[in-house]
């Protein structure tokens, strides 16, 4: 993990409705008044195999890592406040398993710190690359991992929340049955399907499936730190994620705080929909670039204005196709004995050693041998 500063937080930005300080999360935290945030909104640092310049912890590091935060997490928020914490999974260093480290840390904070999981959710990004690379798209016996666990937990059963906040447009089938009308009757599967079922309420419930590109969202902010030569912040998740759920979970004036506020997205969320909020980073140069957010407030909104007009735009929807569509016939291949072990002839092998990727011919070799046969 990047080493804790000595000095304490400093305030580093102020606006209307928020602060951003440079420091220490656990220092921040610390100067906080018992019960005083409403929401928590973050996306810590994942247990990734490899470690990455902003500060992640190995897997099996990561619950220890975690257990100061958690502990003030409970201190400082509000009896019916919210935890919500965005975090992509891990693969086991070399084979093609997950670990199991996310899952570990949701019964870490519900068993020994005494919150409830109110409900999980999945954030799917339609726009995210293949990876890992050497199980999808070399040996091909992995799916691509493009869905990131997303937990919602509170101290109290009855958290505050309201999912007419978040209400989706009705699907097309949908908008089909209620104009045509429904005749009650019994599913097969023994729900009994009232004639309120096809009362037009407006909108619909949405699912805990959140599907949002991670793309356009901070095309402005990429562009701000571009012209001023400042370092981007490699893990950025869409403004949208936050805003749901600070729409869902809290009221005006609330108090939002990421204690891992990278380039501070949750920051600019907070501001326009006029929530207080508290953001900090250990790395002044994401910060430097988390203020161009700031310049473009009004844009943002008219972006947000644009979106809500824009109901049956099909760019606003994103749909997984059947899984069948392409069931047609045999399959004209077997599948490997050894399960994958040994990767296609005539692909080299990627092998990182010392920070450098090099290619090596030893298609049999696992990925330590390979890197010793470099050496």
């Amino acid at each position: 993990m990047t080493k804790k500063p000595e000095t304490k937080p400093k305030l580093f930005h102020k606006t209307k409705h928020g602060k951003i300080y440079l420091g220490d999360s656990v220092d921040v935290l610390e100067a906080m008044k018992p019960g005083s945030v409403d929401l928590i909104m973050t996306s810590p640092p994942f247990g990734l195999v490899r470690k990455k310049e902003y500060g992640n912890a190995d897997a099996h590091e990561y619950l220890d890592w975690f257990r100061p935060f958690a502990g003030q997490f409970r201190r400082v928020l509000k009896e019916r406040g919210s935890l919500v914490i965005d975090i992509g999974g891990a693969w086991v260093p070399g084979q093609p398993t997950r670990s199991l480290y996310h899952f570990k840390l949701l019964l870490m904070l519900c068993e020994e710190y005494g919150f409830h999981l109110a409900q999980e959710f999945y954030w799917w990004n339609p726009s995210k690359l293949p990876s890992p690379a050497e199980w999808v798209n070399i040996r091909r016996i992995r799916v691509k991992d493009a869905v990131n666990t997303v937990w919602w937990l509170s101290l109290s059963p009855w958290p505050r929340a309201s999912n007419r906040r978040v209400l989706q447009p009705y699907s097309p089938s949908m908008k089909e049955l209620l104009e045509k009308g429904y005749r009650a009757k019994k599913r097969p599967s023994g729900h009994d399907i009232s004639e309120n079922f096809a009362v037009n309420n407006g909108a619909a419930i949405p699912p805990n499936l959140i599907a949002i590109p991670n793309t356009e969202s901070n095309s402005f902010y990429l562009r701000y730190c571009q012209t001023k030569g400042i370092k981007s912040h490699p893990a950025r998740f869409p403004a949208a994620l936050p805003e749901y759920f600070i729409r869902m979970l809290t009221d005006k004036g609330d108090m939002v705080y990421d204690p891992f506020g990278g380039s501070c997205v949750t920051g600019e969320v907070a501001e326009r929909l006029k929530r207080k909020w508290v953001c900090s980073e250990l790395m002044e140069e994401y910060l430097t670039g988390a203020l161009g957010r700031f310049q473009q407030e009004a844009t943002a909104a008219e972006q947000q204005a644009k979106l809500a007009r824009a109901e049956d735009e099909d760019s606003n929807y994103y749909r997984l196709p059947h899984p069948g569509i392409l069931w047609n016939g045999e399959h004209g291949d077997t599948l490997p004995e050894d399960g994958g072990a040994r990767r296609p002839e005539g692909r080299k092998k990627v092998v990182t050693i010392d920070g450098s990727h090099l290619e090596t011919d030893d298609d049999d070799k696992t990925e330590g041998e390979a890197a010793r046969s470099v050496r």
